[in-house]
């Protein structure tokens, strides 16, 4: 498989609060781990007919972080956090916007 700008050739926990994420085209990201949680866009934590946030930013403890991340086929990663959710799926290219 080609990487692509929106494919990660590694992903790894920099320290207890961060995920780095580096890409196709060179280029590492270095993701607060509460910011990725809070991110979440699954139907627990967003509502799908409103698109409204579901989720209550003070219901996510400041040290929340990834307890197993697993790969969503060719196209996304899936994270268990330490707060309990798991339902989540965060597409590559959604995660290369999350950086900025």
């Amino acid at each position: 498989m080609v990487a692509t700008a929106n494919t990660p050739t590694a992903i790894q926990q920099e320290g207890p609060r961060h995920l780095a994420i580096t890409w196709g085209d060179g280029v590492k990201h270095v993701y607060p781990v509460r910011s990725l949680r809070l991110a979440c866009a699954c139907a627990e934590c967003i509502d799908e007919w409103t698109g409204q946030g579901r989720l209550n930013p003070e219901s996510v403890p400041e040290d929340v972080h990834p307890v197993r991340i697993s790969s969503v086929g060719r196209y996304a990663i899936q994270i268990e956090w330490s707060d309990g959710h798991d339902t989540g799926i965060y597409p590559f290219e959604r995660l290369r916007s999350l950086a900025g």
